[in-house]
């Protein structure tokens, strides 16, 4: 695309003049619009969307590639393996807790600056991870890490609205799940083959090369954005914080019998908490959890959608390898190689969903792809006592082609049926939607085994994954909903 957006005169529905300012000039009136406005020339397209994805790839894998290290560095800091978790958990709920009031500061600053800000913290943080003496040096540094990811992720799918002209945001929406898919999928091989030559501290160190050329990418590359001139709520910062705080650490204890009651008065806390915070933000005109944006059919439709689906996967993610190593007694290594064919249908399906995604109803996209990804989930769930691994391929392939055809449309339309000057929030929101979705599905699995009575148990796993279709299909039904409501 050659000619701007202020020759072809185009503008969303709904939206501002959204020329951008320049980086550093007056907050205010956006001037005439320019060629952000429907986004950017193939050239600079490209190496945008190679920043948000060295990014994002980074962030990503950094959410999971530690998991594999624990024992090491539990070795050797000299702690207790249950405090070791920590490492994990603090990346989790900094990443959680910060998603929404930098996709607030997104919106009143720019998109590239809080990108730029957040991926500056994250390379920062993993040198500090990488020389941590002690466990307490190292979850601090988690901690900052996890705001630096979350600088990255709570704008990205806002930061895409502005790369891509507006007939191809599907495309560019796809080509980001494709990114998640992949650094998903490849996360504990990476972890393997950086632990198999050099110690735990390179898990960190990887990220300053990659980081730093992403930085230098992005600072040349992705386009400014309109910016709102509110200002930043302090208030409904902390709100948000103590909400999802308390709901991830309360969440991540209800596996621990001994701590159950620890864990209700802690997700009773974060519930009270969310009243109080929810309630505020519906008297702000433009507040820091986008309770406005709820009242949009589409987005409300949508965000419920993807909460249901990301429960349904984590559910399934955690249920089965307890099922492949308990009850089909699998090693380690041949229980990731059979988990490997769902996260690799996503990323193959990812593409090709956000081109669907441009053409046909997303609402109805989402609704076939989780009756597939429930049907996939039920076939496992009546697997033979004996299974071949080809039985157990199709069906994680099936769930996985199902899943992708989804999670693409559903981004599409939680982010377009936002206003274009709440980009930001929308993103958020997405980002908000999806660990929501994967805690509430952790936590499930987690009160299912304790009732049960064993986490190896074909009764247990087979409860979980029932209840993992029930959550795709509500919401397949969500999404299909959608139909006739701007999605």
């Amino acid at each position: 695309m050659t000619e701007t957006a202020g020759s072809s005169g185009r503008r969303e529905a709904g939206g501002p003049e959204d020329g951008p300012p320049r980086d550093g000039g007056p907050v205010g009136p956006p001037p005439a619009p320019t060629q952000a406005s429907d986004g950017l020339p193939p050239r600079e397209r490209l190496l945008a969307m190679a920043a948000v994805s060295l990014a994002m790839t980074m962030a990503v894998l950094d959410g999971a590639i530690v998991n594999v290290a624990l024992p090491v560095m539990a070795k050797d800091l000299a702690v207790d393996p249950s405090a070791a978790i920590f490492v994990v958990n603090g990346y989790q709920i900094a990443v959680t807790a910060a998603l929404l009031p930098f996709a607030s500061l997104g919106d009143i600053l720019g998109y590239k600056r809080v990108y730029l800000a957040g991926l500056t913290v994250f390379v920062a943080a993993s040198l500090a991870c990488a020389f941590a003496p002690s466990l307490g040096f190292l979850v601090a540094g988690r901690l900052a890490q996890g705001l630096g990811a979350a600088g990255v992720m709570s704008v990205n799918i806002a930061l895409v609205r502005f790369i891509y002209p507006h007939r191809m945001i599907g495309r560019g929406v796809g080509n980001v799940a494709l990114v998640v898919a992949v650094a998903s999928a490849a996360g504990p091989t990476v972890a393997a083959a950086i632990l198999s030559v050099a110690s735990w501290p390179w898990l960190f160190l990887v990220n300053l090369p990659v980081g730093g050329l992403a930085l230098f990418v992005a600072s040349r590359t992705l386009p400014a954005t309109p910016r709102s001139g509110a200002r930043f709520d302090a208030l409904s910062a902390v709100l948000n914080a103590l909400t999802f705080g308390l709901l991830i650490v309360g969440v991540d204890r209800l596996g621990d019998p001994a701590g159950r009651m620890v864990a209700f008065a802690e997700i009773g806390a974060a519930i009270a908490v969310g009243a109080v915070f929810v309630l505020y933000q519906l008297r702000l005109p433009a507040p820091l959890l986008p309770v406005d944006l709820l009242r949009i059919p589409a987005f409300a439709l949508s965000m419920a959608t993807s909460i249901a689906a990301f429960a349904a996967q984590m559910s399934a993610y955690i249920a089965l390898p307890f099922y492949f190593q308990d009850v089909l007694h699998l090693s380690g290594t041949q229980t990731g190689f059979l988990m490997t064919p769902w996260p690799i249908a996503i990323a193959a399906m990812a593409p090709i969903s956000g081109r669907l995604a441009d053409r046909y109803p997303p609402g109805l996209l989402g609704g076939v792809g989780l009756g597939l990804m429930a049907s996939g989930i039920a076939a496992m769930a009546l697997l033979p006592a004996a299974p071949a691994t080809l039985d157990v391929v199709w069906r994680l392939t099936l769930c996985g082609l199902g899943f992708g055809l989804f999670q693409t449309p559903n981004n599409k339309v939680i982010i377009t049926s936002a206003p274009r000057e709440r980009s930001g929030g929308a993103s958020g929101m997405q980002s908000t939607a999806r660990l929501t979705g994967q805690s509430l599905g952790a936590a499930m699995v987690a009160v299912i085994f304790g009732i049960t009575h064993g986490a190896g148990s074909d009764r247990a796993v087979s409860a979980a994954l029932w209840c993992a279709v029930l959550l795709a299909l509500f919401g397949g039904c969500a999404s299909v909903l959608r139909r006739g409501r701007a999605g």
